[in-house]
């Protein structure tokens, strides 16, 4: 039998029993609907963060569609970029949310989550599904460029839920790398310097803007350990028809989240000391 844990009713003063999967699923939801409230009231944030993805599009694709300088086959350079972008997009999203891991801890916000009886797993889970939240709304403004700029995506359902699914492992992956990076260094500026450091190389050495086939040897063999480019290759495989491995994509998205979160959440405690 699950564990029973009491959640208090708002205006009933009382608390009624609740299962502990059925708490976790509780506080995840609820720090999603923070995030989305937090998008509702700053809705320039949207804009801004479109900046540089349209960017991308207009500037770097275009003109290396004109250029024909990287071969990508039948595939119109700027449909094999779209892709790639919409992952950058969400990775530069995920890779500083540690940033608001220290602010809470800062403002005596993480203590208060440590002592509630929500697993740290919980808690972990909870703010990778935020950042998701956020990479979804944001992979959204990319879908949209690229449709204005006559991307040729699919109009599948099934295949566009399958990519916000592979949005979300990839930003739960990089939101937990992010808060592990803050359990180690547990300030601001460390955690910006690091992961200004490893943005570029993670989108560089993954095949979001060129074949991996084009990449030296040793660069392809990061490409093999790096999550984004098993994201990149999922993304491109559903939203416009490029052959993709989305099996072996789906399975690493998957084992490296989780893995991610199990680390992240044992270091959740040295940044609540």
């Amino acid at each position: 039998m699950s564990e029973q844990l009491a959640v208090p009713l708002t205006g009933w003063g009382e608390s009624v029993p609740i299962g502990l999967p059925r708490l976790v699923l509780f506080r995840i939801g609820t720090m999603c609907l923070v995030e989305l409230q937090k998008l509702r009231h700053d809705r320039t944030e949207l804009i801004t963060r479109a900046i540089q993805p349209a960017l991308w599009l207009l500037v770097f694709g275009e003109t290396f569609t004109r250029l024909r300088a990287i071969p990508t086959g039948n595939v119109p350079y700027l449909d094999y970029l779209a892709p790639g972008i919409l992952a950058q997009s969400a990775l530069f999203i995920a890779i500083f949310y540690g940033i608001q891991i220290i602010w809470e801890r800062d403002a005596g916000v993480l203590t208060k989550l440590m002592v509630t009886p929500t697993p740290r797993i919980a808690l972990v889970t909870g703010k990778a599904f935020a950042a998701s939240v956020r990479a979804l709304v944001q992979a959204l403004v990319v879908l949209v460029l690229a449709a204005l700029l006559g991307v040729g995506l699919t109009d599948n359902p099934f295949k566009l839920l399958a990519m916000a699914a592979a949005v979300i492992l990839g930003s739960s992956f990089f939101c937990c790398l992010s808060i592990t990076i803050a359990g180690l260094v547990l300030t601001h500026d460390r955690l910006m310097g690091i992961g200004q450091a490893i943005t570029m190389p993670l989108f560089f050495g993954s095949s979001a803007l060129y074949p991996v086939n084009l990449m030296p040897g040793w660069l392809q063999a990061f490409n093999h350990i790096n999550p984004l480019g098993y994201e990149v290759d999922a993304l491109r495989g559903l939203l416009i028809g490029v052959p993709a491995e989305l099996g072996l994509d789906f399975g690493v998205l998957i084992l490296a989240s989780a893995v991610m979160i199990i680390i992240a959440s044992a270091l959740l405690g040295r940044l609540a000391r």
